[in-house]
């Protein structure tokens, strides 16, 4: 790693550090029942990024075995609670056995070995094909078009879209791989605080009460821009130019914001407010990286593109 690397990692502990000290001192202070239970949420909050910060800053320091096998796991874990909301039928049983336990871990063995072409075929070719034609052999004709496609749909978001953001430790810029992976990783999750924190303290106006009654055009328009900013600053992470950093970083903004959007509209058709539980105040391991799943492959496929020697 980079001393830069270095810098960004302190900056983020030091960030978390003011979190902590600040949601104590909320704390001591809260009162009325209303502020006590927004208090609490941001503690939970707080509490949860310490770990996930620790977590992924191990694997990335580790390398990239480490890594590869952190974000195969949190595949199982986001296409586990996929199908915890999502009905399912007898019929769609051996398809999501195999969806768990023979496509999910070939597609990171496919990563991991560096073989692109087949990883970037395996799911959206030959899985799309094979798995409702096993789906067939149960006889379970009863809303089959719908049910194979939520088995796509499972796959594709959190296992493929979510895959091409380690999938750029395969990719050679000049700059190290698993500092795309930071820049990533740092941009798309922080353009989620800041448009949480923006939308606390000037949101007004509803941008889709239906499918995401939090979110606000001011979180979102103060947010993104931060996040922006943030990309742009930190372009030394990257084989980008400063202006190449804001357009790519702006990139990840918006698609990661659409990322939340459609995953929110799919827990609202589901009558469910979060994924799972698994992450003290966020809810699940699909919440978290709702925004992974439409930033990593754009950004994966930009760099690959037109950055790579």
């Amino acid at each position: 790693m980079t001393s830069f690397f270095s810098i960004v990692l302190a900056a983020i502990l030091g960030l978390l550090a003011v979190a902590s000290a600040i949601g104590f001192v909320l704390q001591r202070r809260a009162t009325e029942p209303g502020s006590v239970a927004t208090v609490h949420n941001l503690n939970a909050r707080i509490r949860s990024w310490w770990i996930m910060v620790g977590v992924f800053g191990g694997a990335i320091l580790l390398g990239d075995t480490a890594t590869v096998i952190l974000f195969a796991f949190l595949s199982f874990m986001a296409l586990r609670e996929f199908w915890t909301l999502t009905p399912s039928r007898r019929g769609d049983h051996l398809a999501l056995f195999l969806s768990f336990f023979v496509v999910l871990p070939l597609h990171y063995v496919l990563l991991g070995t560096a073989w692109y072409g087949l990883f970037s075929i395996f799911i959206p070719v030959y899985a799309f094909l094979i798995l409702p034609a096993v789906a067939t052999l149960t006889g379970d004709v009863n809303e089959f078009l719908a049910r194979s496609a939520r088995v796509q749909w499972g796959l594709m978001l959190t296992v493929y879209s979510i895959s091409h953001a380690p999938a750029l430790l395969m990719l050679q810029t000049g700059t190290p791989s698993a500092l795309l992976l930071v820049y990533l990783v740092v941009v798309v999750q922080l353009s989620d605080v800041f448009q949480y924190v923006w939308g606390k303290l000037l949101g007004k106006h509803r941008f889709s009460p239906n499918i995401s009654p939090s979110k606000t055009l001011e979180g979102l328009f103060g947010g993104g821009a931060s996040a922006i900013l943030l990309g742009t600053l930190l372009y030394r992470l990257t084989p980008f130019s400063p202006l190449q950093a804001a357009a790519v970083s702006t990139v990840i903004v918006v698609a990661g914001f659409f990322g939340g959007f459609v995953l929110s509209a799919i827990k609202r058709d589901l009558n469910a407010k979060d994924w799972g539980y698994v992450i003290e105040g966020h809810g699940g391991v699909l919440d978290r990286l709702d925004s992974i799943t439409f930033s990593a492959p754009l950004f994966f496929h930009i760099v690959r593109y037109w950055f790579t020697t």
